[in-house]
């Protein structure tokens, strides 16, 4: 029987236009079109949202200055004996992305027994508990029990990472079943996230009139934004766009009566004669799901993997301690130097990087070059070393001995960061079938806290060779 084309819309999310990824668009009979997005409201709350999942790691790595505080010198300015200053990105960086993994294996397997609802909302009230404890702690003269600080820090950190990834790969899942441009809204937040807590950071420094003052500023900040997170995130299933999209798919009207057969009949003529139906059957379990994934995102895992891998071994346990080459010794050196290179610099550059994906995906998702890409960032590990780090113990030798040196290679290192770490997180989910979408998108984002773990797993190495 012969079917006319004008019965057939595709899926906003899946059209040529907006999804050109898709090599085999889903045909649909008598799909129902979706509402606009009035004012890019969805695409705001995504972005917001975005944000708020990286927002624990940013703020807690970028307060360099409270930390060292603490942890050197105490709240009453005695001197602690101990090598915690030197070594704390790292332990940061490891205590932030080790429990990060397990969390996001937790909520793969739970991904079909919780809903996304549940799981979004109670990491965030972990969060916003957690940022209380380490708002309250400020005030609190540590200057009696260094190590016991370093010990409560490093326990609010691997809490407040391990549900900022539930929540990460929670909503990565959900943006899976959108146009392409809020997956791209809620990559582009995460950067931006960073971009705002290294500007806020250096706006404390230079208004407070203490370490102190400008840190319970700082975390204070940080809780208002969580309750944000929060509130848009209730208001989300409530615009007409959005909830269109979060409905199960099986809800939505696809064909009308005994039309069924013949449709499905049809559209293996339509398709090259054969469309192979990739969903699973209702019963399968996240286990029989995951090979079909990791089948089809294999060389997209591996490079937001590595991407994250090498950008963490630097950022921050490296790039952080790069000290200005300057004689001069000024506020520019002694105070605005890390956090405006080191942390500004890297945050709007990755943002940068992750807001160009929106008008360029170059390589596709099945381009060799990709992968040789993100193996080619592996040169920027010997351009940092060879920077003014500091204290160095066993390689003494300065090669780019010149501030401009550690500000280029920084941009570089986040904006490649954002780029090649954005392409492969919203190919992921575009690849395969929209039933598996938002399994797919926590897969990513386990890659991405694999990548992570590891990194910061051998930059506590590295750091310890210099």
């Amino acid at each position: 029987m012969e079917i006319e084309d004008s019965r057939y819309t595709f899926p906003s999310s899946q059209t040529p236009e907006e999804d050109p990824l898709i090599a085999k668009p889903l045909l649909r009979s008598r799909f129902r079109q979706p509402p606009p997005d009035s004012f890019n409201g969805v695409y705001a709350i995504f972005f917001i949202l975005g944000i708020g999942s990286l927002l624990p790691w940013n703020f807690f790595c970028t307060a360099k200055h409270y930390w060292l505080y603490k942890l050197a010198n105490g709240t009453d300015g005695s001197h602690q004996q101990n090598d915690l200053p030197s070594y704390f990105e790292s332990y940061l960086s490891l205590a932030s992305t080790v429990p990060s993994v397990v969390c996001l294996i937790i909520n793969y397997l739970l991904v079909d027994k919780i809903s996304a609802k549940v799981r979004v909302l109670s990491s965030l009230c972990v969060m916003l508990v957690i940022f209380c404890i380490t708002t309250v702690v400020v005030k609190v003269d540590t200057s009696t029990w260094t190590y016991g600080f370093f010990g409560l820090t490093m326990c609010c950190v691997a809490i407040v990472s391990g549900a900022s990834n539930v929540f990460l790969g929670s909503v990565f899942g959900e943006v899976g079943r959108f146009p392409m441009k809020n997956a791209q809204a809620l990559i582009s937040g995460q950067a931006m996230g960073g971009t705002i807590s290294a500007v806020a950071s250096i706006v404390d420094l230079a208004a407070a009139s203490s370490i102190e003052d400008s840190a319970l500023a700082y975390f204070i900040t940080a809780d208002i934004f969580i309750v944000i997170c929060i509130v848009v995130y209730l208001l989300l299933p409530k615009i007409p766009y959005s909830n269109y999209y979060l409905k199960n798919l099986n809800e939505r009207p696809q064909h009308l009566g005994d039309e069924n057969n013949s449709v499905q009949g049809s559209e293996t003529n339509l398709f090259n004669g054969s469309v192979r139906s990739e969903s699973l059957s209702s019963d399968a379990t996240a286990t029989s799901q995951l090979k079909p994934i990791l089948t089809k995102t294999a060389s997209l895992g591996f490079s937001v993997f590595y991407t994250f891998f090498i950008s963490i071994i630097i950022f921050p346990s490296i790039s952080s301690n790069i000290k200005s080459t300057s004689n001069v010794v000024n506020v520019w050196t002694t105070k605005y130097f890390v956090p405006m290179v080191s942390f500004l610099l890297y945050n709007f550059a990755d943002w940068s990087g992750r807001q160009i994906t929106a008008w360029i995906q170059i390589p596709g998702p099945k381009s060799r070059l990709l992968p040789i890409l993100v193996l080619l960032r592996t040169m920027f590990l010997p351009l940092f070393i060879f920077c003014n780090y500091q204290p160095r113990e066993h390689l003494h030798i300065v090669s780019f001995a010149h501030d401009i040196y550690p500000a280029i290679f920084i941009v570089v290192l986040g904006f490649t960061n954002g780029y090649l770490g954005t392409l492969p997180m919203i190919y992921g989910p575009r690849i395969v079938s929209k039933e598996l979408s938002e399994h797919t998108g926590i897969v990513m984002s386990f890659f991405l806290a694999l990548g992570l773990a590891a990194g910061s797993a051998f930059s506590v190495l590295i750091v310890h060779l210099i």
